[in-house]
Formats: structure tokens, sequence, C-alpha cells
């Protein structure tokens, strides 16, 4: 199954997130939590209704410090850092919405990538931190729309506001890493030499709780919940589709791994294998299947063409990189990944306590002699 994250490593280590009320953020502060973390987010307040955050109780959890604020703040983020003294600091506030970045460029590129400075500048006033990632997107890269997955060596210039805000954000990271963290100049902060920087990019991550506008799962959800026809934009657009947890758990790994050995500190692709590269028709059709069979209800969508700004059509990553150097695979295929996501939507419509479907959930994608320690 390839190499798991050591979640004992985790256990009492200050961890800093940022972007830690939205949903992959909600989901990463319960893996934490699980392993014993220390936490602190930082974040605007969950930006959904509902929001993943609150339904599974983040928001009163005493495992979890959390600070409301904006990445655009450089003075009130760095207060934060600095107050925690962190060991591990995991950035993923971002305005995350192609079409929304088309309404409001400005807003984007100020958070998107003034918010990846002023989270490094942060990390260079605080010298306990050891290990960085910066998260940003499969989107990065100059979409050429070719069939061959892109790998870390190609050219970042994503063609709209947010994707081009997130190769920006990764130039930024470079350039922070090379003239402030290396130790090559004398403007590096001598006490900083030893964070290990690197970013991650992930593709299109599906699951539980999210509730997100323009995305293809909560827009099936939300249909499935009103009794309402799912309406489909593009279903000929072809996207590698993983589980929530795959990236979450890859980003820990790398976390974990550049602290013990910084040469591993790197850019890193994170994507499904080629089978779970499939058309948002397919990605459709596996819902409502998967909805009839855990809720017993049939479900039924149609497709709108609606004029919208360009958005890629066809997009998949390399992964070589991740699985040769870290020892990486992802763990569920693209069925199990919409399977676990009905199996969240279910218990939310059941009014379940939706904690506890997340750690049994957390659990089940570990299976491995770890699992024991958790339940």
């Amino acid at each position: 199954m390839g190499e798991m994250v050591d979640l004992n490593f985790y256990k009492n280590k200050k961890v800093f997130v940022t972007g830690h009320t939205g949903f992959k953020g909600s989901w990463l502060c319960h893996i934490l939590k699980l392993a014993g973390a220390e936490v602190m987010g930082y974040s605007l307040a969950p930006q959904t209704k509902p929001d993943l955050f609150s339904l599974s109780g983040l928001d009163q959890d005493p495992h979890i410090q959390t600070i409301i604020g904006d990445v655009r703040n450089l003075e009130a983020l760095k207060k934060a850092v600095v107050a925690f003294q962190p060991e591990i600091v995991i950035h993923m506030a971002a305005q995350p919405i192609v079409r929304d970045s088309y309404e409001d460029p400005v807003y984007t590129y100020e958070t998107n990538v003034m918010g990846t400075v002023n989270i490094l500048e942060a990390v260079r006033d605080c010298p306990s931190v050891r290990s960085f990632l910066n998260v940003t997107t499969d989107k990065v890269y100059e979409n050429k729309e070719w069939h061959w997955g892109y790998r870390e060596n190609e050219p970042l210039d994503g063609y709209d506001p947010y994707s081009n805000s997130k190769s920006c954000s990764e130039l930024v990271t470079h350039s922070y890493k090379k003239s402030f963290f290396n130790g090559a100049d004398d403007f590096s902060k001598i006490e900083n030499r030893g964070t290990s920087i690197s970013t991650a990019r992930a593709g299109n991550v599906i699951g539980g709780g999210d509730f997100a506008n323009d995305r293809i799962i909560p827009d099936c959800v939300r249909s499935v919940l009103k009794g309402e026809t799912i309406i489909v934009r593009n279903p000929n657009s072809t996207r590698p589709y993983q589980h929530v947890l795959e990236p979450l758990f890859a980003y820990l790994l790398i976390a974990q791994k550049q602290v013990k050995k910084s040469e591993l500190a790197d850019y890193y692709n994170v994507g499904p294998d080629e089978a779970d590269c499939i058309t948002t028709r397919e990605l459709v059709d596996l819902f409502c299947r998967e909805w009839q069979q855990q809720a017993g209800k049939s479900q039924s969508w149609e497709n709108q063409n609606i004029d919208g700004p360009h958005e890629a059509n066809f997009l998949k990553l390399d992964c070589s990189k991740i699985k040769s150097r870290l020892g990486w695979q992802p763990r569920w295929n693209v069925e199990q990944a919409v399977e676990k996501t009905v199996e969240w939507t279910n218990a939310y419509k059941d009014q379940k306590n939706m904690a506890a479907i997340m750690k049994k959930q957390i659990i089940d994608f570990i299976k491995t002699e770890q699992e024991e320690q958790y339940v």
C-alpha cells in the first residue's frame, strides 16, 4: 500500500494550520486531533452554509485553538505564529474557486499570493518552525490539455486568476526558500536555516462535508438532499478525482519526512492513479449509483451547458516523484472515494454525529497496525 504517515510523529507536536475552517482544513484538524497533536488554526470564519467545521464540532473543540483572521493581515498572522511557536506549519488558506476568481481577481491574488508571502514572513520570524508546507493545486501548470500527466518541472502558468495566483504562490515559496531558508547568503536568518520547505500540488478532492459552490460533488449533494435533478455543467471534462484524505495524509507525510531529512523538501504532485482520471459524467453516474445503493433512492442528472468563463477540460498529474522519493501511494480509488462521500452524506441527512463518522472514515483509511491505538 505504500508508505503511511506515522501519526505518532505528530503526538504533542505543535502544528499551525492556515485555512483550518475550510473543507480540507476541517478534515486535517480531525486527523491531527486523532494523532494527539496540539493544533492552532488561523482562518476566516467558515465560508459556506452549512459548514463542516461547525457540523463536526471543531468550533467547540478544546483540542483545536482557533484564531479567526485573514492571511492578508501580516501583523495579525505573524503575532499568532510567533505566540504559538509551532514546529510544523501547513498553509492551506486560499480563495479556492475558479469562477469566483473571475468575479474578484484582486481579492484572489491578495489572498493567494500575499497570503503566502505573509505566512513565510511569519515563519522567518519564528525559529521553532522546522517544517513548512504550502498547499497549492494541480492547476499551477501551463495547461496544454494534453494526455500526459504534468511533472513538477513543467512551466507554472495557470490560465485563470485562481490558477495563476497559485502558480505565483509556488514561485513566492521557491524564492523564499532559496533566499531566506537555505543559509545560502547573508540575508538568511541564521536561526531559521533548519526549516524545511515544500509545496504540494494536489488535484480535485471529494469527500463528505464539502458545501462549496461550483464544485460537482457538492452540487450532487445539494440536489439529492433537496430531491432535485443534478445539473452538470461540463460532463466531458476529465479530472483526477481523489478522496480528501489522500492529499491530507500526503501533506502530513511530506511535513514529517522533511523534518528528519531536509533533502526531501521539494515540490510534489499529489494525485490519484491513472484509472481515477474520469469525466464529470462518469463521476456523477457513480454518485447516483452509490446514492441508490445506500439511500435507496434513484437520482438523475441533466447536462446544462451554462456559458461560463474558461475552465480547463483536461488535466492530470504525474506523481512519480512523491511515489519514488517518499514511498507514497494512493489508497482509495475513485469508486471508494464516492462511496465514502455518500456514506458521509447519508449520515448527515440522518443527523448522525459527524465527528464520529469522520473519525471512523479516517480509521478506515489508515487500515494499518496503528489502527488499534485510535479506536
